[in-house]
């Protein structure tokens, strides 16, 4: 019992600039995520995000859940909310919070990108002029399948970690160190199929600039938080926080190249009807100013022999 109120004093009167520092990033989470959110509902389409990078990301959020609850930290913090009260129980828990909502946040944008998948992908050869020509995206099906590896995971390591919780109590740390790295992987090659995918379309589509412009910093001030918290043994849970920054911020310059600064600016790519029409359209007014031409050089009875310069 002495030992269970030594690991809980840390409890009892938290520090308020850390307490309130983590509520800060638990609205900042939210917040961040909701351009993105905004951005697919707007444009009706999720045309442009790579459904791998949705579920590598996804994948590695419930993977980092997982790890954050199964800490030895975390398991103190929650044995002592019985032993001390609900303020300073709250206060213990925000790490685990924060990172639930990350992972809450990254769902909605599963399920929202395979809700406004676009059933039409845009074909080949209908692309911006002056650029190769991309090979066809990922389809409908695709998408569906994602959505449903992302779901039996996210299962699967909640039944593993009550499963290791409940019948081997020893092994939780090296099941959370597990977690960790396989977040840490997960999170680190997340974002190379959304970089080939940005380059390839030369455009952010669907991608939204300031939920990144919020994210990249934020990460490195969530690692922070996280580190001070967990200290030295939860490398495994805010490491993978300065990875997923550092690679986000290189996928955050190139969407404000190819949205602001390339020759290709301010073009919108949404993958539905509207990009065939446009392209349509800009045909059809080709075949007019060639029509036009044709018919000005074709010669009649009334054409002069001799025409002015």
């Amino acid at each position: 019992m002495d030992t269970l109120v030594a690991q809980c004093s840390h409890l009892v009167s938290p520090g308020y600039k850390n307490f309130i520092l983590s509520i800060l990033i638990i609205f900042g989470i939210l917040f961040s995520y909701i351009p993105q959110h905004h951005r697919i509902i707007t444009l009706k389409s999720s045309f442009g995000i790579s459904p791998y990078f949705v579920l590598l990301g996804t994948t590695s959020g419930s993977a980092a859940v997982a790890n954050v609850v199964s800490q030895e930290q975390s398991l103190q913090d929650m044995a002592c909310c019985s032993n001390v009260s609900g303020f300073s129980c709250f206060a213990g828990l925000l790490g685990i919070f924060q990172v639930a909502t990350q992972c809450l946040c990254f769902f909605t944008i599963l399920f929202l990108f395979t809700f406004y998948f676009p059933r039409e992908y845009p074909e080949p050869a209908q692309v911006t002029p002056g650029y190769p020509k991309p090979s066809r995206g990922p389809t409908y099906r695709t998408a569906l399948v994602v959505c449903a590896i992302c779901i039996l995971h996210a299962a699967a390591m909640l039944i593993t970690t009550l499963a290791v919780g409940l019948k081997q109590p020893s092994a939780l740390q090296s099941w959370s160190n597990f977690c960790g790295i396989q977040a840490a992987v997960l999170a680190s090659i997340q974002y190379f199929p959304q970089i080939w995918t940005t380059l390839r379309l030369r455009c952010v589509g669907s991608l939204s600039i300031p939920m990144m412009c919020i994210q990249t910093p934020g990460s490195l001030v969530w690692a922070g938080s996280l580190a001070a918290r967990l200290g030295t043994k939860g490398w495994s849970t805010w490491g993978v926080l300065i990875v997923t920054a550092c690679l986000q911020g290189t996928l955050l310059v190139l969407g404000i190249f190819f949205e602001y600064l390339g020759p290709n600016k301010g073009h919108a790519h949404h993958g539905g009807k509207d990009t065939t029409q446009d392209v349509e359209a800009e045909e059809d007014d080709d075949d007019d100013v060639g029509d036009g031409v044709e018919e000005e050089e074709q010669p009649s009875e009334e054409t002069p022999l001799l025409r002015d310069r």
